[in-house]
């Protein structure tokens, strides 16, 4: 995958493949990406103060999500190196923040190998498709789920109760809640990859 984007990137003119590169959506998605350091820091198993300046620091990632393609499709900016950023972005800081809970307690081992399993799975299929020229689209049960595991994550990385309410006891019940959408939502681009190759 990424062979294929640096050859596309280099049959570009050079002003052409600057724009590619060197964009306000493009930024944003690497400054969503800057945020990964400071998610190592629940490694540190951190107290009640750290623990809500890291959620503040994922929130801030998970909500600028919506920014970077925003901007590409409303000035008309949509490039292939944003197309790559993006999904890239938004897995890396999930996927990462999930990671780094399980050795401190914070998360089941289990569910993140489900999580991360399925996305391996479905990125190898969008591949497949796409090298037959077939795109599948995202569908609504995967945005579903990219929502309510941004607020599953940001509740179990607050951890601490939190006006009055149990936070980890709430990113658990949010996280479960994701996984049912992780799963139905795998299985939607299957059926989608499915119906595709009986039409071919």
């Amino acid at each position: 995958m990424l062979e294929l984007l640096k050859n596309a990137i280099e049959r570009l003119p050079v002003a052409q493949r600057n724009r590619e590169i060197i964009n306000l959506p493009n930024l944003v998605s690497l400054l969503r990406i800057c945020v990964l350091p400071v998610l190592f820091l629940l490694l540190l198993s951190p107290g009640k103060m750290m623990s809500l300046l890291i959620a503040a620091f994922f929130v801030f990632a998970a909500t600028t999500d919506f920014l970077d393609g925003y901007i590409a499709r409303r000035f008309n900016i949509v490039t292939t190196m944003g197309k790559f950023l993006d999904p890239v972005a938004d897995k890396l800081i999930i996927n990462t923040a999930m990671i780094l809970m399980i050795p401190i307690g914070r998360i089941p081992a289990w569910i993140v190998a489900i999580i991360i399993m399925r996305d391996l799975l479905v990125d190898g299929l969008r591949s497949v498709a796409s090298a037959d020229g077939v795109i599948i689209q995202a569908g609504m049960l995967g945005k579903q789920k990219t929502v309510c595991q941004d607020f599953a994550v940001s509740a179990l990385i607050i951890y601490y109760p939190l006006f009055g309410l149990n936070a980890h006891a709430v990113g658990m019940v949010l996280l479960y809640i994701s996984l049912l959408f992780t799963l139905a939502s795998g299985a939607e681009y299957f059926i989608k990859f499915h119906r595709q190759a009986i039409r071919k």
